[in-house]
């Protein structure tokens, strides 16, 4: 086997046919998905290769990391039913309540900038075993708070802790191909979207043990993941042009291959780090209208749908409905958790099929990115529906099971054109794939922080929650939209422009 430069100027693989009068080269095959087509990115011939992997193997690595941004997210969100007992500990508002979890929300989009520049250094497995660590030691510090002031400090140190929200999609890249990468995103931002889930516990423990024992058990599940990650998720980061794994070179025992796997402080080639790297990716991506656009488009639709409704909705369902703790994280738990469900099983696979029926048509892999933006529509319609149909309902005072099923429509709309925007962006630029998921995330934390503030306010202002969530369905859902069918119809121009 050889390498030599092929007419785009990259190395390419050779086999050499040795004959007796002659030598014959000819490029090597490439390797192709069930469908024909050359599998992006190409794997090497080391079988220590991610992408090499088992497809059991890299499915049960996905849902590690995906359980782990699922795991941040409810550390995030889980004491949000639980604002009245927290008002009444400290004697504080239950506006006031709420800021710890917009402290926490905001270091959620801090955190990656330190973390993401580490990980592709020293490798994924470290990073994501001292942030669990992190987020265990800081969760316990939440549930001994002696004041709300210890409480904010707590809180914020335990936003840093969910680094997988971003460096989980690096991840899902790592072990997946481009044809297989709309399914794993797809089940990625289902478990990433776990703050859905997160009221249904936190109101049944708020209710029958109080908000102390919300943090501790917490703390218990970020204890027990850190033990499980240790012993099971695998170094996913690979530099396909180095020298094939050791492991490779001598006898491949199943104990071999797992310590390979499992090894701290594996060396990767070629690799630097440099203050830059900790600020200069992501200002360049910011550059990229195909990052930015879909990231403020994505960061709006669900910080309207999603964080907006999650830091406001025991203040909205104690006063029009009288619930408690336990009814608001079941029922609200539950609308979301159900939406968010169908919305990635149906948008994972709409996205896929979309472009493989591209690329088909096409007859290589020069389909452009562009057509996932296609899969988008049932997002954009159903969003902004179910907003307007919660917020009204609310206003005009329906019954409480009307603004659920409108939760449900927003969250399966967001969840639909979650995938969407993720997987276009990152289908984009492959190689920046973590760099890629920090805009979205910090762009998201930043919207999402923003809104808590003046949100409640500005229904007052309005005349209720209809007309709020009515301007906020304008913002995401039309002004936020317009530089997406930009994308669709000049996108694939402006990125060959940007090389």
């Amino acid at each position: 086997m050889s390498q030599l430069s092929g007419s785009n100027g990259r190395p390419e693989k050779f086999e050499i046919e040795l004959h007796e009068h002659d030598i014959k080269i000819s490029p090597k095959a490439n390797k192709v998905d069930r469908n024909g087509l050359p599998l992006i990115p190409q794997p090497s011939d080391d079988p220590e290769d991610p992408l090499n992997w088992p497809l059991s193997y890299r499915i049960f690595v996905l849902l590690q990391a995906s359980l782990l941004s699922s795991l941040g997210n409810i550390n995030t969100a889980i004491i949000n039913p639980a604002y009245g007992e927290l008002s009444k500990e400290f004697g504080i508002s239950i506006v006031a309540a709420s800021y710890q979890s917009t402290a926490a929300i905001a270091m959620n989009g801090v955190g990656p900038f330190l973390f993401i520049p580490l990980a592709n250094y020293f490798g994924r497995r470290p990073l994501y075993i001292i942030t669990t660590l992190i987020g265990f030691a800081s969760a316990l510090g939440c549930a001994f708070a002696h004041s709300y002031g210890e409480l904010i400090g707590a809180r914020i140190v335990n936003g840093i802790f969910p680094v997988a929200t971003a460096l989980g999609v690096a991840t899902a890249s790592d072990v997946f191909c481009l044809h297989e990468r709309g399914r794993a995103l797809g089940l990625f931002t289902v478990l990433f979207t776990g703050g859905h889930f997160a009221p249904i516990p936190g109101g049944l423990i708020g209710q029958f043990l109080g908000w102390r024992w919300i943090f501790k058990i917490t703390a218990i599940c970020n204890g027990a993941a850190l033990l499980f990650i240790f012993f099971f998720l695998p170094e996913t980061l690979y530099i396909r042009d180095q020298t094939p794994s050791e492991v490779t070179k001598g006898p491949r025992t199943a104990v071999e291959r797992y310590l390979w796997r499992m090894k701290l402080g594996r060396s990767f080639h070629g690799r630097q780090l440099k203050l830059s790297d900790f600020v200069w990716p992501y200002m360049k991506m910011v550059r990229y209208p195909s990052v930015v656009f879909p990231a403020i488009y994505y960061s709006a639709q669900i910080s309207f749908a999603s964080i907006l409704t999650a830091v406001t909705v025991f203040q909205i369902f104690s006063e029009e409905f009288g619930w408690n703790t336990l009814l608001v994280g079941l029922a609200y738990g539950g609308a979301l958790l159900i939406g968010s469900f169908l919305g990635e099983t149906a948008g994972g696979w709409v996205v896929d099929s979309v472009m493989t029926r591209a690329r088909q048509r096409a007859g290589n892999e020069s389909a452009p990115s562009e057509v996932r933006l296609q899969a988008i529509w049932p997002g954009e319609i159903l969003a902004p529906a179910g907003l307007l149909i919660y917020g009204f309902s609310i206003q005009y005072h329906v019954p409480w099971i009307v603004p659920l099923v409108g939760l449900a429509i927003a969250c399966f709309g967001v969840q639909c054109l979650t995938t969407v925007m993720y997987t276009y962006s990152i289908d984009c630029y492959r190689d920046k794939s973590a760099e890629v998921s920090q805009v979205f995330n910090f762009t998201r934390q930043t919207f999402g922080m923003t809104y808590a503030f003046y949100a409640i306010p500005l229904a007052k202002a309005l005349g209720g929650y209809g007309w709020l969530f009515l301007f906020f369905a304008c913002i995401g859902s039309i002004l936020a939209f317009i530089p997406i069918l930009f994308l669709m119809w000049k996108g694939e121009k402006i990125r060959a422009a940007m090389e």
